[in-house]
């Protein structure tokens, strides 16, 4: 039985608590006190009673008020999620079930090697292997661990791999690694005969690191105060990293840079871009000082990517069609760009690889994955690699060698589990060698996949992916999960996800939104979906909400959705448009402060973003758009249905303090007793906790908040 409450409110260490009869503590939903704050642009006056959640040491997060209201936050979450822990860890059980535990990769050949990464029982991190390659891929005689991440994470609450690369000669490995979320990574590099770790340690890069100058010599970029990276840079082994040579830097602000190798690594490759215009120049691997080539200057609305074969740069740009084309130029004119592929309404080039006896364009039609084998002599041969199912995922994997016959490519499906091939390039042949193992086991026939279109409300078809049990009925009484992100033309493919399951089973429909703002349908899908137009994306996802509810797949109410960092401002904009659709919101890292975080040029992201969402210092009708949707301005004196927030104290990306601040002001504003709860991750960023399990016990508090809300928590 609960404890008589009465009604004395009181403070202790910073942690607001309501007293009880028997003088045991409990928390209480946390009120931010409202401190004055202000900020006028264009004529416009916007009060701001919550900026002072942002710590003014920040990155360093010390302030006392900050950090104990953070702590009230979590405390609050702990005791609404404390009668539901029982279901949170049957969930939990359920998705590690359904992981094999002690897995590996399939091991793909570069040089004398066969590299593989392997998952021990019980553990949260991997190890990465090599073998000699003339023992073949199943050989096990002469293997070797290279990285063992777990013995690197140990004692750590955050860990995350970033770079990992084995020089050319086989001998040495350089690698990064973040230990607390904030993305700034130490560079170390590791004789692989010894297993000593070198001198050489770089602090605060980000980005790969490229071996160069014959193994002597690293490529890499550090992240400067904004955390953007404005620089390439040559550090040489076992000098001091003050003796270091910078060889491109970014004068931009909006801009960043960072270096990659050619297919057939000759060639260092200098890139820098914003989310609309790329420059990219070029200098022999092995002279990374020598004088770079520009390929093409900077053109406002211009992108491109290259790599190198023989004497010719191939390109991928936009420069005449919106889906792209690919081009050729000789390097002695890098700058005459004759047409191979030309741009296509039906075809949307996203990328290609170059081999040296063909090479590989990927895109996208319909909106499903392409996969085409070119011919170098041939333009007009073309050979598409062709998968089995109607709507699915598919994409090149690692191919690291230059002369290659076999491909290794990756495929899943919303019903299918990820599945590695290995495609003959002569025979057209696909080579199944793993199947995604799911040790409870798991019937494809009991499931089944739908793609459907639905009419937004200006007329745009939108398609949607969809995830059921064979015999979920169709007669408006299930509940559908409803997930989007649209934005910076990253696509939602429909793909296999074992936690999901734990949704599914239980009477779930799972459907995927491909909204603008995304490329799902191409370049233009995206294009359609940021600046002016940014609106979309929120009016499709609520259009499609409707839509399924209108042909009987769900009702009203029974729709939950989620998004994370610009899906958590899509879920934002939502709740205050169309607060009574639905059933439940999680919002992950949402980006929901944008008129703020636009109007500061000091964050790590704005300039760069300012392309993508609109710059509101010097634009007055970017000021009033992004002030109209953005979800924090937007909080208003009405009901909202219960909301599920989460943060990471050390997210670079979309700063904690905007979750924090939006969370405040729902508190203060909206009119429902329905739940509001905000998880900040005290020692971790954008993406939450690192390890494969602790990832997994979050995706188990979130379904467990979605079935509590949906009245299901005993399901």
């Amino acid at each position: 039985m609960a404890p008589l409450r009465i009604t004395r409110i009181s403070q202790k260490a910073g942690r607001p608590v309501t007293e009880t009869a028997n003088n045991i503590a409990s928390p209480i939903a946390p009120l931010a006190p409202k401190k004055p704050h202000s900020f006028t642009h264009h004529g416009i006056t916007v009060e701001d009673p919550y900026a002072w959640l942002r710590d003014p040491g920040y990155p360093k997060v010390e302030d006392e008020d900050v950090l104990n209201h953070l702590k009230a936050e979590n405390a609050w979450f702990e005791s609404r999620m404390a009668p539901h822990e029982g279901l949170t860890e049957k969930l939990f059980a359920e998705m590690r079930a359904r992981i094999k535990e002690d897995d590996s990769s399939v091991p793909q050949k570069d040089g004398d090697w066969y590299y593989w990464v392997e998952y021990e029982k019980g553990a949260q991190y991997k190890q990465w292997w090599r073998k000699p390659a003339a023992g073949g891929r199943d050989g096990t005689e002469g293997r070797q661990l290279l990285l063992d991440e777990v013995a690197l994470a140990e004692g750590k609450d955050y860990f995350n791999l970033g770079s990992f690369s084995v020089s050319a000669d086989g001998t040495k490995l350089a690698y990064s690694a973040d230990t607390d979320g904030s993305e700034r990574f130490e560079a170390r590099i590791k004789d692989l005969a010894t297993g000593e770790l070198l001198p050489d340690t770089i602090p605060g890069t980000l980005g790969s690191l490229i071996w160069t100058a014959n193994d002597t010599r690293i490529a890499y970029s550090l992240a400067n105060e904004q955390w953007r990276t404005d620089n390439v840079r040559l550090h040489t082994l076992g000098t001091p990293i003050d003796q270091d040579v910078e060889i491109f830097h970014e004068d931009d602000e909006g801009f960043r840079c960072g270096a990659s190798l050619s297919a057939n690594e000759q060639w260092l490759l200098i890139a820098t871009s914003d989310h609309e215009t790329s420059e990219v120049r070029i200098v022999p691997a092995a002279d990374p000082t020598a004088q770079q080539l520009l390929v093409k200057a900077r053109e406002k609305g211009v992108e491109y990517e290259v790599d190198v074969r023989d004497d010719t740069i191939v390109i991928l740009t936009n420069d005449d069609h919106v889906n792209f084309r690919l081009a050729s130029a000789p390097l002695a004119s890098p700058g005459e760009w004759t047409t191979l592929i030309t741009g296509s309404d039906e075809f949307y080039i996203t990328g290609f690889e170059l081999f040296e006896k063909f090479y590989v364009v990927e895109g996208r039609r319909a909106g499903l994955d392409q996969i085409e084998i070119r011919d170098y002599a041939d333009p007009a041969k073309i050979t598409p690699v062709d998968f089995p199912e109607q709507s699915y995922v598919a994409a090149m994997g690692n191919n690291p060698e230059w002369d290659m016959d076999v491909l290794r490519i990756g495929y899943n499906s919303m019903v299918t589990p990820s599945t590695v091939y290995d495609y003959d390039v002569a025979s057209g042949e696909l080579t199944v060698l793993k199947v995604q193992e799911i040790p409870s086991g798991y019937d494809a026939a009991q499931y089944r996949t739908e793609r459907v279109v639905v009419t937004a409300r200006d007329g745009t078809e939108v398609p949607v992916s969809l995830m059921m049990r064979a015999d979920t009925p169709m007669d408006g009484s299930a509940p559908l999960h409803l997930y989007g992100y649209g934005a910076y033309g990253i696509a939602m493919p429909p793909y296999f996800s074992t936690a999901r399951l734990s949704l599914v089973d239980r009477g779930f429909i799972y459907a995927i939104a491909h909204i603008r703002g995304g490329d799902d349908l191409g370049r233009q899908w995206y294009l359609d979906g940021k600046l002016d137009k940014r609106t979309n994306a929120f009016n499709d996802f609520v259009d499609v909400a409707r839509g399924l509810i209108e042909r009987g797949y769900t009702s009203k109410g029974r729709v939950t959705a989620s998004g994370g960092s610009a899906g958590g401002e899509l879920m934002g904009a939502i709740l205050n448009s169309d607060p009574d659709l639905w059933g439940a919101i999680v919002a992950h890292v949402p980006f929901v402060d944008v008129l703020s975080t636009m109007l500061d040029a000091s964050l790590p992201l704005t300039p760069g973003e300012w392309p993508e969402w609109g710059n509101p210092i010097e634009d007055a009708a970017a000021f009033a758009l992004i002030q109209s949707y953005s979800p924090y301005d937007q909080v208003r004196a009405q009901p909202y249905p219960p909301l599920l927030v989460t943060a990471g104290l050390n997210d670079p990306r979309v700063t904690y303090w905007e979750p924090a601040k939006w969370v405040a002001k729902l508190r203060e504003l909206k009119t429902d007793d329905n739940e509001l709860l905000l998880k900040v991750n005290m020692g971790a960023g954008h993406g939450g906790k690192s390890g494969r399990f602790d990832s997994l016990k979050e995706t188990a508090e979130e379904f467990a908040f979605i079935l509590w809300q949906m009245g299901m928590a005993e399901a």
